[in-house]
């Protein structure tokens, strides 16, 4: 696993922070440790995937979805690291 460079240098955790776990829980098949890991992970995956087959094939609406996507995976990883320093 890669170090949070933020984390090192400053003692606080980034918006990331989580990411790598959780994937590898989704590797795992340890879903809902996944999610608590980081609350993010599917909705990004999602949004990844939106843009992968976006890519190959331009659905009549695809950069509208990408941007919904994009708002709601910024507005879930914002709440989820406010919530972790609560």
């Amino acid at each position: 696993m890669l170090p949070c460079l933020n984390k090192k240098l400053f003692g606080i955790e980034c918006f990331g922070c989580g990411l790598q776990r959780s994937i590898v829980l989704i590797f795992k098949g340890q879903f809902l440790e996944a999610f608590y890991m980081y609350p993010a992970v599917y909705s990004l995956l999602l949004l990844f995937g939106v843009i992968f087959f976006n890519a190959f094939k331009n659905f009549k609406n695809g950069n509208k979805i990408i941007l919904i996507l994009a708002i709601l995976n910024a507005a879930i990883i914002i709440t989820s690291y406010i919530i972790k320093f609560i």
